[in-house]
């Protein structure tokens, strides 16, 4: 056992070189020139479309622009803002936070093109309905001489949107903050029953489908950010003395790298990639297979509803959690990782009753992604094997959720990884290469929206 963990490690390590870092940094700077910073200049517009001003029920899709994006943050605001940030700054230094916003800025024109993409290159799945995604772009987009890309793409990405890192951080947070400090003995049983709870919590919810989905997500996901920001705001404001001692650690550091054993500055901004595409996933390719099945007819709003999620996941929400970490010097104090870093920071600033706001949290943005990422993998399967896949496929996820529970935090990490890294060389590929399908998209779109000013 230890031996195969040991190989899903070293292959995550091997995956993530130079050549992923430039497609995905390489590949956002690419589309952020070559968009004139179209997508930056356009923020308001993008929250007008948000807020429903451009809906119509009439056209195609599946859920509205808000239930759209609720659906991708529901997947990206999740444990990778708590416990993901956490194991950034473990493992690369407050100097990975840094890399990560550079990540997340570039990512915002690298999500403007995909889900342009995901609408514009829009397919059918084995019953007609309409489905976006990579697979779809491929093949749409490129033809079907580029039909193995697509199913590539497809294979990996079931895999990668196992729940398998909420629920192993849901259930260490559990095990930490609950039970531990009861005097309750936790071990492999307790950890068990902990991803059965997830398993049950999760099946009522993955079985209704995407449009229930969207429901419960559009409800979530503006609720659990908005009660984790005031949380967390707290605690940074209660430690005033030490805020812009915080903020300057990340800068030096993402350029010293002191805080890396080694001094590898390389180390840091792997760090700080991979922790921003798990956290936001630009590139990756998942928002696309929620953006695609928006309502509507115009390709260029759907892209400029996505470009707000690394604002809000990363620029935001990971910020928030870094300088609580930070301002409460947990950090450099102990070796925790994950999710227990985090609840150390909580219960530094709030004594006694922090760990459990936190729980509250991590249950709202744990779950969500539980919901969220078994319809990502629906989506795959359906593609490689028709609609009756759906149910199958959610069976393999809930057991994933139970598996996930009761092994190390390392390998689960190591996974997702390794998944991502996979799923993102197909999906940027083709972004790149339909880039001039989404410019003169772009260039048409707001010149008629000009024209109606």
């Amino acid at each position: 056992m230890k031996a195969f963990e040991q190989t899903i490690i070293q292959f995550s390590d091997f995956i993530w070189g130079t050549p992923l870092l430039i497609l995905l940094i390489g590949g956002g700077f690419f589309f952020t020139l070559y968009s004139k910073l179209i997508p930056f200049r356009h923020i308001g517009h993008a929250i007008d479309i948000l807020r429903g001003k451009y809906d119509d029920p009439n056209e195609a899709g599946q859920i509205n622009h808000f239930q759209a994006l609720s659906t991708a943050l529901a997947a990206t605001v999740g444990m990778g803002n708590i416990s993901g940030v956490a194991v950034a700054i473990s493992q690369g230094g407050p100097g990975a936070i840094f890399w990560m916003w550079i990540s997340a800025i570039f990512g915002i024109s690298t999500k403007y093109f995909t889900n342009t993409l995901a609408v514009m290159f829009r397919g059918k799945d084995d019953k007609g309905e309409i489905q976006g995604g990579p697979m779809y772009i491929i093949i749409e987009g490129l033809g079907r001489k580029w039909k193995p890309l697509a199913v590539f793409f497809a294979v990996t990405a079931m895999f990668a949107v196992f729940p398998v890192f909420q629920s192993n951080q849901l259930t260490q947070v559990f095990r930490d903050v609950v039970l531990q400090p009861n005097g309750i003995k936790v071990g492999f049983l307790s950890d068990l029953i902990t991803g059965l709870i997830i398993a049950l919590f999760m099946s009522i919810v993955i079985f209704g489908g995407i449009k229930r989905i969207g429901r419960v997500t559009s409800r979530m996901v503006p609720l659990m950010v908005v009660i984790y920001i005031a949380i967390v705001l707290f605690i940074i404001f209660s430690h005033p003395d030490r805020l812009w001692h915080a903020i300057a650690l990340i800068f030096t550091d993402a350029f010293t790298a002191d805080a890396v054993l080694g001094g590898a500055l390389g180390t840091i901004i792997i760090t700080g990639v991979k922790r921003a595409a798990f956290s936001n996933e630009a590139g990756i390719g998942t928002a696309p297979l929620a953006h695609g099945a928006a309502k509507t007819n115009e390709p260029v709003r759907e892209g400029l509803v996505a470009m707000l999620g690394p604002i809000v996941d990363t620029l935001i929400v990971c910020t928030m959690t870094a300088l609580a970490i930070l301002v409460t010097d947990v950090w450099h104090t102990t070796e925790a990782n994950g999710i227990t870093l985090t609840a150390m920071a909580f219960n530094k600033a709030i004594p006694t009753y922090g760990p459990y706001l936190l729980i509250l949290c991590v249950i709202f943005f744990a779950l969500s992604t539980l919901f969220t990422f078994p319809y990502y993998g629906n989506k795959c399967s359906v593609y490689l094997f028709g609609s009756k896949s759906k149910n199958i496929y959610n069976g393999f996820s809930v057991v994933s959720a139970v598996i996930a529970a009761i092994v190390s935090i390392n390998v689960v990490v190591a996974f997702i990884d390794s998944a991502y890294a996979l799923m993102a060389f197909p999906n940027m590929i083709a972004a790149i290469i339909l880039a001039p399908h989404v410019k003169k998209a772009t260039v048409k779109y707001f010149s008629k929206i000009k024209s109606l000013d």
